[in-house]
């Protein structure tokens, strides 16, 4: 039985690792959240005191964490990871991060005799729980090989991007992509349902047209019209709005390295700061809808 450690049990980072677990890997698993650790133990995997008790014995070790400033502390310097971990550990970074700080990580890896790849996902907490995920991976394709497996047990579609950080790179692509994608469903649903069309009504005429996207037709912004939607769950769970926000800040980062001008880019991103300094950080990123009708406000 593959011995395998996972650091950071959130939203997504603990259905990950139960799908893990529940498939036959030994999961040894870490997060500042006592009640977090508590539900991957209560399924058989180990709950770890810290990182470095995780990471004790393992062969591949995973990370789900919030931003880049986590992963570089988690691995980096005289107390990271890489200083413990025994040469020829595969490491799994699936945290969305800018893809400097990515390589920045992979090339320290490499130095202490480590292979890593950055494989941050989509697919949001529904494909985290259902393990229908795909995984965007930076990296040797022979690392990506040996993590296969774990992969497909919390998976289904594996795009290998390029080098290190290249998956990092798809991946803020892909997100700048959904936040536009989601202001512009969330303006149109407000325009015709405050033109008195109803929004259930107004989402299938779209899902069958020319406008039909991701956001519309498996996270749509309106409350009631997906009951497993998180607005029909007052906006809670899900991929919150200050982690869009981040996303299409590194997106944006990324594009004024290579003086690349972003429009729609730039402007999803004003929304969701605004939404995000009146206080809706902590709501799922389909709340933006509320910019436009306040009666759905929570």
């Amino acid at each position: 039985m593959q011995h395998v450690a996972f650091i950071g049990l959130g939203n997504m980072g603990g259905p990950m690792a139960l799908n893990l677990q529940n498939k036959g890997f030994a999961v040894s698993a870490f997060d500042l959240s006592a009640e977090a650790l508590a539900r991957l133990q209560a399924a058989g995997a180990r709950a770890a005191s810290s990182a470095a008790d995780a990471v004790a014995g393992a062969e591949i070790v995973i990370s789900m964490l919030p931003a880049g400033k986590h992963v570089e502390g988690l691995y980096l310097g005289e107390d990271g990871l890489f200083a413990r971990l025994p040469k020829g550990t595969l490491v799994i970074d699936c945290s969305t991060i800018a893809a400097a700080s990515a390589r920045k990580v992979a090339e320290a890896a490499r130095a202490a005799g480590l292979n890593m790849l950055d494989a941050p996902v989509s697919g949001g907490t529904a494909g985290a729980t259902a393990g229908t995920l795909t995984f965007i991976v930076g990296g040797e394709p022979a690392d990506l090989e040996r993590a296969r497996p774990l992969l497909e047990a919390m998976g289904k579609n594996i795009f290998h991007a390029g080098t290190s950080g290249a998956g990092q790179t798809a991946k803020i692509c892909n997100n700048m992509l959904l936040g536009i994608l989601m202001t512009g469903t969330a303006e149109a649903l407000a325009l015709g349902v405050k033109n008195g069309l109803d929004p259930k009504v107004l989402s299938d005429i779209i899902a069958k047209s020319s406008g039909r996207n991701w956001a519309l037709e498996v996270y749509n912004p309106w409350p009631g019209v997906m009951e497993n939607a998180p607005a029909s769950r007052g906006y809670r769970g899900g991929f919150g709005t200050d982690l869009m926000l981040k996303d299409l800040g590194l997106a944006n980062e990324a594009a004024r390295e290579i003086e690349l001008p972003l429009a729609l880019g730039a402007l999803a991103e004003q929304c969701y700061r605004r939404f995000s300094a009146d206080g809706h950080g902590g709501l799922d990123f389909s709340a933006i809808i509320q910019s436009y009708v306040e009666e759905l406000s929570v």
